[in-house]
């Protein structure tokens, strides 16, 4: 129950129906002052986001220790004591690829920070060398550098607008070919290969969201294909795939922030032993969730379950090494 006052006026704001009480009976609006302190903006979002405390730490600890049980009590109507599964994905996704991306690589060593001086003066000095050289030359000297690297039989873009215009009729490509090919060339003079591999790392970093985002309703479809299309409904399969990449997610994030708090602590046998078991029992539990949790809420037979599961997993592995595959090919047209 909010605890703001309610307004003295008790025309609803929304729909402009009598409020006798807190609610308007039309359209569900509390009647209470639209003006807020920021305190009570923060606190009003992040229980909105969560779903207040007790219900989000409910939520997150029976995604991960009670494979499937989040999802069956979804189904079966009780939705208010856990955060809905759009929610609750959007909420995880965005707080791990947020924290990943705002963490450096490594931990910094006192030895890296004393090097800081060193570095910066070598890319001065790099700097300065690049500066010394005209756009063509460096155009050309990085086209050089790279030749034999992602080659497509044109080493230069007037030698394939050459072919392109003037070559026999076997040798011109598509326009699809030809774009592709420009694009590759133009990359290829613009960066030398170190700088490609930095900027082909940083696109696919901001887009690997998306990818994943578009590769749920392609694991919910399998799981349809799978199942008595008279008991499950594909909103039935899109709920436990939510609730599966949440879980997915989640452990990612618990694994990334574990061996940033790894890095820091000494290198000895001990610690790396640790390390080594942890990590290894995370990514199994990863591997393995999906057996458990496919088999308690569709209700199968162990033996029929598992071999669903195992046919599954080798066909969502075609699919998402296809999906990357034309990712990689997106991410790397859209280099800059």
């Amino acid at each position: 129950m909010s605890k703001n006052e309610l307004r003295k006026d008790k025309t609803c704001l929304n729909c402009r129906h009598v409020v006798e009480h807190r609610f308007c009976p039309n359209c569900g609006q509390e009647n209470t002052d639209t003006r807020k302190t920021f305190h009570h903006l923060f606190v009003h979002f992040f229980e909105d986001l969560t779903h207040y405390e007790n219900a989000f730490w409910k939520t997150i600890r029976n995604l991960f220790f009670k494979p499937a049980s989040l999802t069956k009590e979804y189904l079966s109507g009780k939705r208010l004591s856990y955060l809905a599964p759009v929610r609750l994905y959007i909420f995880i996704s965005f707080i791990t690829f947020f924290l990943i991306s705002i963490f450096p690589n490594d931990p910094e060593s006192d030895e890296s920070i004393l090097d800081l001086n060193e570095i910066q003066t070598t890319t001065n000095a790099q700097s300065k060398d690049s500066l010394a050289l005209s756009q063509d030359e460096r155009y050309s000297s990085n086209a050089k550098m790279n030749e034999g690297f992602l080659n497509f039989g044109f080493n230069t873009l007037r030698e394939l607008d050459s072919v392109q215009r003037y070559g026999p009729k076997d040798r011109k490509l598509s326009d699809w070919e030809y774009n592709i090919i420009k694009k590759t060339l133009l990359i290829k003079a613009k960066y030398n290969r170190k700088e490609m591999m930095e900027k082909f790392a940083e696109e696919s970093k901001r887009n690997f969201p998306k990818v994943l985002f578009i590769y749920m309703p392609l694991f919910a479809f399998v799981l349809w294909l799978f199942h008595s299309k008279k008991r499950w409904y594909y909103f039935d399969h899109g709920i436990f795939t939510l609730h599966y990449f949440s879980f997915l997610l989640l452990t990612v994030l618990l694994l990334f922030f574990f061996r940033k708090l790894m890095g820091y602590l000494p290198d000895n046998g001990l610690i790396l032993f640790l390390k080594t078991v942890i990590e290894g029992a995370g990514y199994i539990w990863m591997f393995y969730y999906f057996f458990p949790a496919h088999h308690r809420f569709y209700g199968e037979t162990r033996t029929i379950s598992f071999l669903k599961s195992t046919v599954m997993f080798f066909i969502n592995l075609v699919l998402m090494s296809v999906l990357l595959l034309i990712f990689i090919v997106y991410t790397f047209i859209n280099i800059h």
